[in-house]
């Protein structure tokens, strides 16, 4: 009999600590999850740059032919008339100010993915 409530304390204890654990990574895994989800949503520019040819040319730091995406943010302030402005520029493409190597237009491209696109540009923006 003694041992019963001997054991019964320590049942109780095992339970509890086993119980607490599993609610412990249940949260964690949940919080990992909405943090994958909003770098998917954040980076949804970069996905768009990452599936056309403007990695050919561009990169997010370094100058390749045409300018780094960091340089153009930089270069332009982050306002209504510079987001227009950049996206007429990815559409009609280009020379003279970044050089002589004229880019490609990119009529193709859905206004609803130019702005994601030019959106993450100025994310780069120092």
């Amino acid at each position: 009999m003694k041992r019963k409530y001997l054991l019964m304390p320590v049942l109780i204890f095992l339970i509890y600590a086993c119980g607490g654990q599993s609610n412990q990574q249940a949260n964690n895994t949940a919080g990992s999850d909405t943090k994958a989800t909003a770098v998917k949503q954040e980076h949804k520019g970069k996905q768009l740059i990452a599936k056309s040819d403007c990695s050919a040319c561009h990169s997010d730091k370094n100058k390749i032919v045409g300018p780094s995406y960091t340089d153009v943010a930089n270069k332009y302030d982050n306002t209504p008339e510079n987001h227009q402005y950049l996206t007429e520029k990815i559409v009609k493409g280009g020379s003279g100010v970044w050089g002589d190597v004229p880019m490609t237009p990119h009529p193709q491209l859905s206004e609803a993915d130019l702005k994601e696109m030019v959106n993450y540009i100025f994310t780069l923006k120092h």
